[in-house]
């Protein structure tokens, strides 16, 4: 009886470092794709939106809601990709941008294009891992801000 509870033991150890392992390494994939998430969200997305670029201003004109939504966009981005690349702050900033996405991609089928929803919905899939990945986190940031 001594020797299978010794076993068990140690199979629930072993069992329990390698979990331990693939949250680590899931870890790390999950930052590499919010950092390169989090650039185009800022570069690419955010800062045309800021700076009047001719296809933002364009694109906004198609969506019909006037120019202070692009700028409005263009903070939610900004924010979500800040937010992205602070540890405290990555689940609830991808939680925000999963709203954010989901709004770009019913605007790409029924505005735009909408062959382009696949990239939103892309990208609220790994925001939706981040999420899952940070939520306690994300709990205890609500917890400090609740008190």
């Amino acid at each position: 009886m001594a020797a299978t509870h010794t076993f068990t033991a140690r199979t629930a150890a072993a069992a329990a470092t390698e979990i331990s392992a693939r949250r680590r390494v899931l870890r790390k994939v999950l930052w590499v794709f919010q950092i390169l998430i989090a650039t185009f969200l800022i570069v690419a997305s955010a800062l045309p939106k800021f700076v009047g670029q001719v296809d933002a201003v364009t694109t906004f004109e198609l969506i019909g809601w006037g120019q202070w939504f692009r700028y409005l966009t263009g903070v939610v981005e900004l924010a979500g990709g800040i937010g992205l690349l602070v540890p405290r702050l990555a689940g609830a900033a991808a939680t925000g941008l999963i709203g954010l996405m989901a709004g770009a991609a019913l605007t790409q089928i029924l505005v735009l294009e909408p062959a382009w929803a696949l990239l939103p919905v892309g990208f609220a899939a790994v925001f939706a891992l981040v999420a899952w990945d940070r939520r306690e986190q994300t709990r205890g940031l609500i917890r400090s801000l609740v008190r």
